[in-house]
């Protein structure tokens, strides 16, 4: 079973936390460094380097992203059994650079993004699923450690698009690319350096015996129970990224397209930087949040977690209508868009975006089973398979569909996510309270 660490809470502190949760954001922050400054680029190196059709590298991309959230569903399930979780970052992580090295080569190009999509597999669900370990279950941090580290590695998200974009779109694609392979490299050297203050492994799913596994957690009945809620806020969660993953696709495109970007007759904002607004604001307001549902819960007035998601994705789907009408008015009147309403979209979104994925990362962590921790959030990781695939089919009607009809149905479609989730309040408060 998983050996507990209240030593490492009493005698390791950084910042008020644990020294392991500052080492595991760390690792991520290079880690999301390398994936949102890769990501940054991609559309836009296929369709001006690459000379692919739109409709096409919407689907490329669709697809890529879709791998990259599926493989880690059989990461969680090797790391539990098998490999342990220490041993599934560094050669996930390693598999990683190896990709985005490879993607500095046109005749590497898809396999290279096959194995950027194998790495994360063993890498993505196997850092997150050591948060909980850090915490006694009576700690008070414990519930808001999910959202610090969300925090956290949102420092690397802002900062790819500036520079690996930046780099890339002014200077060499293939700089940039391998910018984001040596980002991985210092992340994996940041984690193996600070491994003393990680928790102990548990023992692997394979080595207990299944009277154990039984006895040391929820019934069989209650466990099935909880695995088939939780699926079905993932499935949920499926069709709001649909509409989420449209900020590094159809978004770029329009900033680069219909948004006037200039600061001044001769300076203009890159369209990659955009893209490192979003974590700079999740950055800005996750500290408000945290004190805000602080309060709230010592007055036991905070909401549950599933009520947070359905805000969340109604936020988002807020965000796609305001977008909408300021292109409808924009093509009305045959003007390009200018960049502050632009500004205004990503501050919107963002608000959605910190109410529905840490939350829905940390219920996924706080409900795993001590021995299927990293399988239970990889089931998070994996509903982006579909929910990407979504992603990729909604931007191909970007060219058929004028701007403001697209963000309209883009908006329609969190808006129906934000109504589906609202269906599991009930059952999921009511796990979330017996946990």
């Amino acid at each position: 079973m998983a050996t507990s660490a209240p030593a490492f809470v009493a005698n390791a502190e950084w910042f008020g936390q644990p020294r392991g949760l500052t080492i595991l954001f760390l690792t991520e922050m290079w880690e999301k460094f390398s994936f949102y400054g890769m990501r940054s680029l991609l559309v836009l190196y296929m369709v001006k380097h690459l000379a692919i059709a739109q409709g096409r590298a919407s689907w490329i991309y669709g697809i890529y992203a879709a791998a990259v959230f599926l493989t880690p569903l059989f990461g969680g399930v090797i790391a539990d059994r098998w490999l342990g979780r220490r041993t599934a970052v560094i050669c996930g992580g390693l598999i990683m650079a190896a990709g985005h090295f490879m993607m500095a080569s046109e005749n590497l190009f898809l396999f290279a993004l096959a194995t950027i999509a194998i790495g994360s597999g063993l890498y993505w669900p196997s850092l997150p699923s050591q948060i909980d370990s850090l915490y006694a279950h009576d700690d008070p941090r414990r519930k808001s450690a999910y959202n610090v580290y969300y925090m956290g590695i949102n420092l690397g998200a802002f900062a790819a698009p500036i520079v690996i974009g930046g780099i890339g779109e002014a200077y060499n694609f293939h700089w940039g690319f391998s910018l984001a392979g040596l980002g991985m490299i210092v992340g994996l050297a940041t984690y193996v350096a600070g491994a003393r203050y990680l928790p102990p492994e548990p023992m692997r799913r394979s080595a207990l015996p299944a009277i154990e596994i039984v006895s040391s957690g929820p019934s069989q009945t209650g466990l099935t129970r909880r695995f088939a809620l939780l699926l079905a806020v993932a499935g949920m969660v499926v069709i709001f990224r649909g509409a989420y993953e449209q900020l590094g696709n159809t978004i770029a495109l329009w900033a680069d397209q219909s948004v006037d970007r200039a600061v001044t007759a001769t300076l203009a904002i890159p369209v990659t930087w955009f893209q490192s607004l979003n974590p700079l604001l999740v950055f800005a307001f996750t500290p408000l949040l945290v004190i805000l549902w602080t309060r709230l819960a010592a007055q036991g007035r905070e909401l549950s977690s599933i009520l947070k998601m359905v805000i969340g994705a109604g936020l988002v789907g807020v965000s796609y209508l305001l977008v909408a009408a300021i292109a409808f008015w924009s093509q009305q009147h045959e003007v390009r868009v200018g960049w502050l309403w632009l500004v205004a979209f990503i501050v919107v979104m963002t608000a959605g975006e910190l109410y529905i994925l840490p939350v829905g990362l940390g219920l996924f962590g706080r409900l795993a089973p001590k021995c299927l921790t990293a399988t239970t959030i990889a089931l998070w990781y994996s509903a982006g398979f579909l929910r990407t695939l979504c992603a990729g089919w909604l931007g191909t009607l970007w060219t058929p569909l004028s701007d403001g009809t697209f963000f309209l149905a883009t908006g329609a479609v969190a808006l129906g996510a934000a109504a589906l989730l609202g269906l599991l309040v009930p059952s999921v408060a009511h796990m979330e309270r017996c946990a």
